[in-house]
């Protein structure tokens, strides 16, 4: 469950990002938040990941899908999500099991080895959620997870968003 209660962010004087936003989102859920540009939507979701104390527990509870995909460019898709597992401490062997299983999810095992370079914006943004999900996250935040696709992939991308939500995976 995420709760937002009063929350209120002043970047200067002059730049309220949230006045007083209080809100719930419960376990399972799949919730969409949409307004202008500027209306504070990315820092809502910047200050659910915040606590850098606790970024390690925040790693294995927490996935993030980003409308830039933030995918290492000299890694393959495959690396690209293994990563996600190793800074985890992941052994070698569930490293190998798990990473073709959720790039299968998301439809890409035929380019496992392919660098970001060499996929279409879907695919890296389909890298991406996989290496979001890859530790079977309970909340996953997509910010403008299909900001920079075309309408047809955007599709494809709600599309398997829903599936992971229909697993248990609560999504904002």
């Amino acid at each position: 469950m995420i709760v937002f209660e009063g929350v209120t962010k002043v970047y200067d004087p002059n730049v309220v990002a949230l006045n007083d936003v209080s809100f719930v989102i419960d376990k399972g859920e799949f919730v969409f938040v949409v307004g202008a540009s500027g209306s504070g939507k990315s820092t809502m979701n910047r200050l659910m990941l915040l606590k850098h104390s606790k970024v390690p527990l925040l790693r294995r509870n927490v996935g993030c899908v980003f409308q830039d995909f933030k995918l290492l460019p000299n890694r393959t898709a495959a690396e690209n999500v293994a990563y996600a597992l190793k800074v985890q401490g992941e052994s070698s062997a569930n490293i190998r099991r798990k990473v073709p299983e959720v790039l299968s999810l998301v439809g890409l095992s035929e380019k496992m080895g392919s660098l970001p370079d060499e996929l279409s914006g879907g695919e890296q943004q389909r890298v991406s959620i996989a290496r979001a999900v890859v530790n079977h996250p309970p909340l996953l935040i997509c910010d403008e997870p299909t900001g920079n696709l075309d309408p047809d992939t955007s599709v494809g991308i709600m599309q398997l968003l829903y599936r992971i939500n229909r697993a248990g995976t609560t999504i904002l």
